[in-house]
């Protein structure tokens, strides 16, 4: 297939900024708020289930925006769009800040979530548009450091302005770089003719918004509620399965659904689809179970914590910056290839993790980590893009958008009820082996001195001792299933087709920014 031209553009470097701008800008509050929530709860007046809400409003509206961006941007203009939904999301983050109760918290999260949905997928198109085809992995490289590095980085960021400030510079800080953003793509980014004619597809977008908000309701609420044990999450289950039956035989029978059928006929697009949503997986729930295992089981303090898990973010960008410069000189398979065995090999470390394991070997399995997602990140970008047709660039960057949120969505839920349900299962079956004839706990022992069940001290330590020997256990078993989600993501390598080593490009084009 014949690859189409870039756009012709001036200052590419500051378009890029900008596009970086708006991408790190969207990657950061869907975390930053984290670490401030119980400073938000008091100032709001809400109870710890309400003020979650803060959260969950943005990742659930966010999500279902991000499906017809495509529709939207092919009927109204990319660069019209870009600009719209940058500054929505500027002033709804002002909005944030300002709010006073509960109510306006939770409806500036839902525009903020709503106008930030179509940043990440409009920034990564018009990437691809601008850039030449041997240039696209140092150009996918720069771009995935927001989108990768963005999540890792907001809790510390959050941590700081709420410490050193006020949990309402979480959200002020966008003003200054959202404004930036929009000057510089108001002025220099190029714009394309709309496309899409007609009407929307409504039914189409209703059940699919159905059956994402459901599945995001029950994932958020779902530890909480006991799961299957209680009758909302079952509901949530099942208004979701439904949501997604309907979406996939309305998108098969409809004459124009708004995500159109081919799109999926492409077999590079479709196996990066799936590997994207095993990605998502593994990126933020690998991340979500250091920061307990650091802080709750290996005692150490929230700051010291924080710089263990930073390297992580060094890896990955390193891994993508490298990963940039090989895709057009080595077949991007096997740069994901490489990828895939550094994360299986990190994830087989931590699988060996415990409270007495070094702090530079936690580094080290960390730094490994972040470097295979990088290496497969990138070169995923190039291989997933390189059949698809350029009119279905933003559809397509859209879909591995929200492919890659439901798939961290779905990661720390599986992750975190696994790590609850082995912690009870294991502590109850290390207890069955700890009886009174157990010659350790003989009174008589020296182990029997300070754990002897007969008595109150001695039983609380004891079971303490038992429940930390149980979430150790439970969280190899977290990792062992990553470890297993990473297989069938790697099998997807074969399904894809190495990219063509793009031709020279005219003069005008040989410098990768202009």
């Amino acid at each position: 297939m014949a690859e189409a031209a870039p756009l012709q553009v001036k200052n590419r470097a500051i378009i890029t900024v900008c596009l970086m701008i708006a991408t790190l800008m969207q990657a950061l509050d869907s975390t930053i708020a984290n670490v401030a929530l119980p400073y938000m709860q008091g100032s709001l007046s809400a109870s710890y289930d309400q003020i979650t809400w803060v959260l969950t409003s943005y990742v659930v509206m966010a999500a279902i925006m991000t499906a017809p961006v495509g529709w939207l941007a092919a009927r109204f203009g990319t660069k019209e769009l870009f600009i719209a939904c940058l500054v929505g999301f500027t002033v709804t983050s002002m909005l944030c800040g300002i709010a006073q109760s509960l109510v306006e918290m939770v409806l500036y999260r839902l525009l903020q979530g709503a106008f930030g949905a179509a940043l990440v997928p409009l920034s990564q198109s018009t990437m691809l548009d601008i850039y030449p085809a041997e240039q696209r992995g140092v150009a996918m490289s720069i771009w995935g450091m927001g989108v990768m590095v963005g999540p890792i980085l907001g809790p510390t960021l959050g941590g700081y302005l709420t410490a050193d400030f006020n949990w309402r510079y979480v959200f002020f800080v966008n003003l200054p770089f959202g404004i930036a953003a929009v000057l510089g793509l108001a002025l220099l980014m190029p714009a394309r003719q709309s496309r899409a004619k007609g009407g929307f597809d409504w039914l189409g977008f209703g059940v699919l918004s159905l059956g994402l908000s459901a599945l995001q309701l029950a994932l958020d609420r779902g530890e909480q509620l006991d799961w299957l044990n209680s009758n909302v999450i079952i509901a949530a289950f099942i208004l979701a399965g439904l949501g997604f039956y309907l979406f996939i035989v309305h998108m098969f029978t409809a004459p124009r659904p708004f995500i159109p059928r081919e799109i999926f006929a492409d077999r590079n697009f479709a196996a990066g689809l799936f590997t994207m949503f095993m990605v998502g997986m593994v990126l933020l729930a690998s991340s979500a179970l250091l920061a307990p295992f650091l802080e709750n089981l290996s005692n150490y303090p929230v700051a010291a914590a924080g710089l263990v898990m930073a390297p992580r973010g060094f890896g990955t960008m390193f891994a993508m910056l490298v990963a940039g410069r090989l895709t057009n000189r080595v077949d991007p398979r096997l740069l994901m290839l490489f990828g895939y065995i550094l994360l299986g090999l990190s994830l087989s470390m931590q699988d060996g993790w415990t409270p007495a394991t070094s702090e530079r070997y936690m580094i080290t399995t960390i730094v490994t980590q972040g470097a295979g997602l990088g290496f497969v990140f990138v070169p995923l970008q190039v291989v997933a893009f390189y059949t698809l047709a350029p009119a279905m660039r933003t559809q397509g960057t859209a879909l591995l958008s929200l492919l890659r949120n439901v798939g961290s969505a779905i990661g720390i839920s599986v992750t975190s009820a696994l790590l609850d349900r082995m912690t009870i299962y294991m502590h109850a079956d290390l207890m069955s082996h700890l009886t009174p004839f157990s010659r350790a706990l003989q009174v008589g022992g020296a182990v029997g001195r300070y754990w002897n069940p007969a008595t109150k001290s001695g039983a609380a330590q004891l079971d303490a001792l038992v429940t930390t020997q149980a979430q150790i256990i439970a969280y190899m078993d977290d990792y062992k299933l990553m470890f297993l989600a990473t297989i069938p993501a790697a099998a997807c390598l074969l399904l894809m087709r190495r990219p063509a080593r793009p031709a020279p490009m005219p003069k005008d084009h040989s410098a990768v920014m202009e």
